[in-house]
């Protein structure tokens, strides 16, 4: 069975909900596990103050028993701590039927608001940006916890940093190392560089200070990624392509590329390729460079696997400046606005390792299969065993 996801629930709603299936039986996993992937979520300058005091508390509440997946669905309940702090989304949020006292006709251009009114006729933005709501992505890095989880045991180790904070860039042209991840989850910024470093925390201050926000550019960088996940036969089974719908879903992400994809753009073909060499010592073929980001014709290479996600500027604005017309009234104004972060992009890098590390997980069940992790590990030893011979 292929691992898949399903998340369910609002931004200020009771709780967020994820259902992961797939995983085999006897992968150990704990709570606390994924409470550290969600607390690296909230880190980075920048960030609004609902980060500061909004603590994820995690319920599992099906498909493990005793530190063990049993190989059904695994459940997880994400409480909303605001929720519980505040009795104004009690009501605001309630299922039950009603209606509120305050709804919001001055849609924030950027953002899904105007788009999802539209498309299911509602007359209050709250129907769409609850959902539309980048709190969502608190499920998928739930998920995503258990998808490193399964990838560590055949040797794969997937991190993040920010390149790029507005017009601030990252001048460090090395990829940080696994082992490099505790330092950058440290820096402000989440950047592996420290020159660059007070570079973008200037320029988050600047935006501050004007009520503006900021977007930016992170990378991931995947290690130990077996040879041949993917495929080149069809469309939907290549594995770059998966990776771009995967990552481009994430809220206010629009620029996907793979390794140096939109570089080698510019260049001629004798510069825009991998030499692939014979590693003589080792038995194995191996690639001089990573312009390829780690895939050849949708297929991993067995190289480090580079994917960067572009994110554009938050729509909702501490000041707000942006134009847009009352559904109600027709007249101009501007933008609501609700608590916001001045950017989220060190809080990218960590969702965008997620929906990484969840491509990469199903695309390893699917050509590994295994009912329980033992089996699992062992298809994957015997595959790597084949390309040795």
């Amino acid at each position: 069975m292929v691992l898949r996801y399903l998340t369910a629930g609002e931004s200020h709603g009771k709780a967020l909900t994820v259902i992961v299936e797939g995983l085999p039986a006897g992968m150990p996993i704990v709570a606390e596990d994924i409470e550290t992937d969600l607390a690296r979520r909230r880190l980075g300058y920048g960030r609004g103050p609902r980060q500061r005091f909004e603590k994820d508390v995690i319920t599992l509440v099906g498909g493990v028993r005793h530190g063990r997946t049993l190989g059904s669905p695994v459940a997880i309940e994400i409480q909303n701590s605001e929720w519980f702090r505040s009795d104004k989304w009690h009501a605001e949020m309630s299922p039950e039927p009603g209606a509120t006292e305050t709804p919001l006709t001055q849609p924030r251009p950027g953002h899904a608001d105007l788009v999802g009114m539209q498309k299911y006729g509602f007359t209050d933005a709250r129907d769409v940006l609850e959902r539309a709501s980048a709190r969502e992505t608190a499920a998928r890095v739930a998920a995503g916890a258990l998808a490193k989880q399964l990838l560590r045991h055949i040797g794969v180790n997937i991190l993040s940093h920010v390149v790029q904070m507005g017009s601030a860039k990252a001048q460090n042209t090395s990829l940080p190392a696994f082992s490099d991840l505790a330092a950058i989850d440290e820096s402000e910024v989440r950047c592996f560089d420290k020159n660059a470093e007070e570079a973008m925390i200037t320029a988050i201050k600047d935006a501050a200070r004007e009520g503006d926000s900021l977007g930016g550019i992170v990378e991931v960088i995947a290690y130990g990624v077996p040879i041949g996940l993917g495929s080149h036969v069809h469309w939907d089974r290549k594995i770059d392509a998966m990776l771009a719908q995967a990552v481009m879903s994430i809220q206010a992400v629009k620029g996907v590329e793979i390794g140096d994809g939109f570089e080698t753009a510019g260049l001629r073909g004798s510069q825009s390729h991998d030499p692939i060499l014979w590693d003589a010592a080792n038995k194995k073929y191996v690639r001089e460079g990573h312009r390829s980001g780690g895939t050849e014709g949708g297929i991993t290479t067995g190289e480090p696997l580079i994917v960067r996600a572009a994110m554009k500027p938050l729509a909702t604005l501490n000041k707000p400046t942006l134009k847009t017309v009352d559904t109600v009234t027709k007249e101009e104004t501007v933008s609501f606005k609700e608590r916001t972060d001045v950017t989220a992009v060190p809080a990218l890098g960590v969702v965008a390792e997620t929906m990484v590390a969840l491509v990469l997980a199903a695309e390893a069940q699917r050509k590994f299969g295994g009912d329980s992790l033992a089996e699992f590990i062992r298809n994957a030893a015997s595959f790597e065993a084949t390309l040795e011979s």
